[in-house]
């Protein structure tokens, strides 16, 4: 039966328009063109100066032959160019592939390649990586060099300079939103659990709405501050360049994480929010305390990944910061739960508080779907804080599905809800968290490493007769490779520094074991590796009992 809103009250360009985070940049620099945009060391840009470079970067491509659908991939680091291609490469209806700027040139190659890039842009401290990269490819894509003074000399990789590129193109560029907000904004490559990594395709409506949500749960309000201490090539800055922007925030940027740096940076530019990885906490509290003195307003800080320790968590509530923690991963546009805070737990003992915090929470308020359940039977597990099941997600902050694998995709969001991969238990008051990973992934940093990778090359060393590698805990990184290896009887004098060494060669660096331990491995009685037995003597060595295998 019709009803009676349906008649003669139809969606036309009048009450309906795409939702993309494109929007955002037009309107801040309309309502505030003066404000401060973009800060990186002496340089500093206006909203309205921003705006007109991202629309002179729309133009120049546009002028040579990029529009809808093709791949414009970018080789940066924390520098002004990384916001501006967020939003000139998709207003021409192109879509963005930030590379993860740590990797080897074989992984870069084959993501240029699986992505068909038509344009690369990179800093110059990439060079000789990129160089490698690009002598892998038949068709290597057009390459624009950006000169970043922060940087330093350094050799260019294209004739093609970034400014001179953007000075093709009017910085009064008429574009448009994209006619469908389902269409691809980004490609992130995932880090690869099994094979080549999969790239994950965002789309516009995710990520204007995965932006607004990183607002609301951080009651970010009106002109922040925000330090860009997260990389922002993973997972396009978990949505910050739009979440920023809109908010007509301040972008400060920072080519390295240093600790001096960020505490110099949040004093002087009076930052208010960051984001990163606990490391990048654990970095500013060791710092001397006359450096941490320096910190003499609130700052808000935002980490994901292994939850920091009580220790970290109370020190760095002494020096002002106040930390969130959310949860997510790349195929749903970076954070997408949040351990939302009651203040009453602001009563609690520090490490009460430390074990809330380290719950990954609930979900955001742009998540439609998020639960806890059998992972064969899709079926809720109880809300006890013990029984373990699989993290399920689903609504419009979940990726399209991954480039020209409908297999994984298909496998992915089978039941109709996205599989994280994750284990967890639910706390009564719903509340979830983590407490292993299916597919044994480690997250060292904020940087998440293949266990099977790793294994497939130490398995390449002549000595390795079997190997295993599980997360080591770590104070510093959250959590390390470990590496358990039984050798070869006629190599035996294989030293950890000569597999450490080997790795090095073959993997990028943040990959490799940061401990070695040789040693016959536990199996089941159907040969297969008992890992949870591994992650056990990982965290404790004292427990390896070799004698008990048999």
């Amino acid at each position: 039966m019709t009803s009676i809103y349906d008649q003669h009250l139809e969606q036309h360009t009048t009450n309906h328009v795409p939702l993309s985070p494109l929007g955002f940049i037009e309107r801040t620099a309309s309502v505030y063109p003066h404000r401060p945009a973009m800060i990186h060391g002496s340089q500093h840009f206006t909203w309205q100066q921003t705006y007109q470079r991202c629309r002179r970067l729309a133009s120049a491509l546009q002028g040579r032959g990029i529009g809808k659908g093709d791949t414009v991939a970018v080789m940066l680091p924390n520098i002004p160019a990384m916001l501006e291609v967020h939003f000139g490469v998709p207003m021409v209806g192109a879509v963005l592939n930030t590379l993860n700027i740590r990797l080897d040139a074989e992984s870069l190659a084959f993501m240029l390649e699986h992505g068909e890039a038509k344009v690369l842009i990179v800093d110059r401290e990439f060079t000789p990586v990129i160089a490698q990269a690009l002598a892998m490819l038949d068709q290597p894509p057009l390459v624009i060099d950006v000169n970043d003074p922060e940087l330093g000399s350094a050799e260019a990789i294209s004739p093609l300079d970034y400014e001179a590129f953007l000075a093709e193109g009017d910085p009064e560029f008429v574009w448009r939103l994209p006619d469908n907000e389902w269409d691809a904004i980004s490609l992130n490559y995932t880090s690869g659990t099994t094979g080549n990594p999969k790239g994950v395709v965002y789309h516009h409506r995710g990520a204007y709405l995965n932006a607004l949500g990183n607002t609301t749960v951080w009651s970010m309000g009106q002109h922040p501050v925000y330090l860009w201490t997260l990389p922002m090539f993973h997972c396009n800055g978990w949505c910050y360049p739009w979440t920023v922007t809109a908010c007509a925030g301040t972008h400060v940027f920072l080519r390295k994480v240093d600790p001096q740096r960020i505490l110099t940076l949040i004093r002087e530019q009076q930052v208010t929010h960051m984001c990163g990885a606990p490391i990048v906490l654990n970095a500013l509290i060791n710092m001397p305390e006359s450096a941490k003195a320096a910190i003499d307003h609130p700052v808000q800080a935002m980490t994901a990944g292994a939850a920091p320790p009580a220790k970290v968590i109370g020190s760095i509530e002494e020096m002002g910061i106040h930390v969130t923690h959310v949860y997510g991963l790349t195929e749903v546009y970076g954070p997408v739960t949040v351990c939302a805070w009651h203040g009453e737990w602001d009563e609690l003992p520090l490490e009460q508080r430390a074990r809330i915090k380290s719950r990954q929470g609930v979900r955001y308020l742009t998540l439609d779907g998020l639960r806890v359940a059998n992972p064969a039977t899709l079926q809720d597990v109880p809300r006890d804080g013990e029984t373990l099941g699989e993290i399920f997600m689903r609504g419009n902050t979940i990726m399209k599905g991954y480039l020209k694998n409908p297999a994984a995709t298909a496998e992915a969001f089978a039941g109709g809800w996205f599989h994280t991969g994750d284990l967890a238990v639910w706390h009564a008051d719903g509340y979830v968290e983590i407490k292993d990973r299916l597919k044994d992934i480690i997250i060292s940093g904020g940087e998440n490493i293949s266990t099977i990778e790793l294994e497939d090359t130490l398995y390449k060393h002549p000595a390795v007769l079997e190997a295993a590698v599980v997360a080591r805990p770590d104070e510093k990184w959250g959590e390390t490779p470990c590496a358990f290896i039984t050798l070869k009887a006629d190599h035996q004098e294989v030293s950890e520094k000569d597999i450490i060494a080997f790795c090095r060669e073959h993997l990028a660096h943040f990959k490799v074991p940061r401990s070695v331990v040789f040693v016959p491995l536990p199996k089941t009685s159907t040969g297969k590796i008992q890992k949870y037995v591994l992650r056990d003597w990982a965290k404790d060595p004292s427990q390896i009992r070799v004698d008990e295998l048999s």
